[in-house]
């Protein structure tokens, strides 16, 4: 366990910088080693051992955090969960990963265990036992299909840690269960950051938290991007710790990129890359005002074939616990992510599954929501294709307002909109007027209708 020593012992080195800020109040690297102490004898106690399958849910506290250390630690295989999913998703998740002990951590960092009967048939993870390494499970989202169960070896995941760079005051996000979440929280504290949890995600909440913690790292979502835009909350707080944004998990419509810059005029925004079976590549944005992004870096490989970004990991999950692996035997994935290609960077313009094909026509929602978003008294924007007896599929789209519209005025003054800069083909047949929640699921993603 190299790479998981190397980062413990750096916070031996940095015990009165702060880790976490949670409910107010800041925590120590010290407290946070003597949480993971406590922990530490708390499996020990309920046997908890290498190979363990142990699962939590929680949101991010000082529990949370020092109890994924104090599993890796133990070499177990850790299952996070979020309370934000809904939880017939969380049972299904715990058959899935098999998990043996279940911990519950409650709003005020008070918890219990649970132990579950499992039959531990999963070969993937009998197999893993014998490296004796930690591991992560992970889930996809299952969008489009069934959710897949991803295992990690924990020591892969944490080398990419190893070269110690800046720390950051990190807004922590992204849910704790999702690969990108788990990286933004090691990378929080591989880096001697600081952590800070917020008690939920709504737009005004996260710009109290940052004014109140000096924050100057926001990594998010481009829905959420829109929710923070349409509520005006930036006007009402000092923003200006902030020196970092980032975005990924979406393609970023560029009329939300170009609002963005203009309220954190003196930040960098920056495009991020990465799949739960992969991993995060390291990535750099053309410009703060661009959607073209380089991907790669120390441990990963790309090519593009017939249009599709293909990655290569050192990083690469250990396989799907309940599907047949995507990664070939040369190490290579096909993402499902189309691209444009200029010089060296890139521009994504969706999964394959996303595309819509109307009358041989074929059209990412994207380009039909950026300009839709560059309309008045807009804040947010879906595309999707209906079916149609004669084009095969025409596009809808469902709106989020401002401020009440009527209806017939809106959908001629969007038809004209979109018209003056799009092809005819590309215009949608239909607008319709939907909460802005009813847009986005727990993971701040937009909902696109089938």
């Amino acid at each position: 366990m190299k790479s998981i020593n190397i980062i413990l012992k750096r916070f031996n080195d940095i015990e009165e910088r702060c880790a976490v800020y949670w409910n107010g109040k800041s925590y120590t690297y010290k407290d946070l080693l003597n949480r993971i102490d406590k922990w530490t004898l708390f499996l020990e106690h309920n046997d908890i051992n290498q190979g363990s399958v142990c699962g939590f849910i929680g949101d991010y506290s000082p529990a949370t955090c020092s109890l994924i250390f104090a599993l890796m630690k133990r070499r177990a295989i850790i299952v996070p969960l979020s309370r934000e999913v809904e939880i017939a998703k969380n049972e299904s998740f715990i058959k899935i990963a098999e998990v043996e002990f279940f911990i519950t951590i409650d709003k005020n960092d008070e918890y219990g265990i649970e132990k579950i009967k499992t039959n531990k048939n999963n070969v993937l993870i009998r197999n893993f036992l014998k490296c004796n390494h930690p591991g992560l499970v992970v889930f996809t989202s299952g969008s489009s299909g069934k959710p897949k169960g991803i295992l990690h070896d924990c020591e892969n995941v944490m080398s990419k840690f190893i070269n110690d760079r800046e720390g950051w005051k990190t807004i922590l996000f992204l849910l704790i269960d999702h690969f990108g979440g788990f990286n933004t929280l090691i990378s929080s504290f591989a880096y001697g950051g600081s952590a800070i949890c917020i008690p939920n995600r709504r737009p005004e909440v996260i710009c109290r938290i940052i004014e109140e913690t000096k924050a100057t790292l926001l990594p998010t979502t481009p829905t959420f991007i829109n929710m923070l835009i349409a509520s005006r909350s930036y006007q009402e707080f000092d923003l200006s710790s902030i020196k970092l944004i980032t975005y990924g998990t979406e393609v970023m419509p560029e009329s939300t990129l170009i609002k963005l810059k203009k309220i954190f005029p003196n930040a960098r925004i920056k495009q991020t890359y990465g799949l739960s079976e992969l991993g995060v590549l390291r990535s750099k944005s053309e410009s703060d005002n661009s959607v073209w992004v380089k991907v790669g870096g120390e441990g990963f490989e790309t090519k593009i074939i017939d249009g599709y970004l293909w990655v290569k990991s050192l990083s690469n999950m250990v396989g799907y616990l309940n599907a047949s692996n995507a990664i070939g035997e040369d190490g290579w994935m096909n993402t499902g992510d189309q691209v444009e290609v200029k010089g060296d960077y890139i521009k994504i313009l969706g999964r394959k599954s996303e595309m819509i094909n109307i009358g041989g026509q074929k059209v990412f929602p994207i380009e039909i929501e950026t300009i839709l978003l560059e309309a008045e008294n807009i804040i947010e924007a879906t595309v999707y294709g209906k079916d149609h007896s004669i084009m095969g599929k025409v596009l809808h789209a469902n709106i989020s307002l401002k401020e009440y519209e009527d209806p017939l005025r809106l959908k001629d003054r969007l038809r004209n909109h979109c018209v003056n800069k799009l092809e005819n083909w590309k215009v949608p047949l239909r607008f319709n007027i939907i909460s802005n929640e009813k847009q986005r699921n727990e993971r701040f993603k937009k909902i696109r209708n089938s």
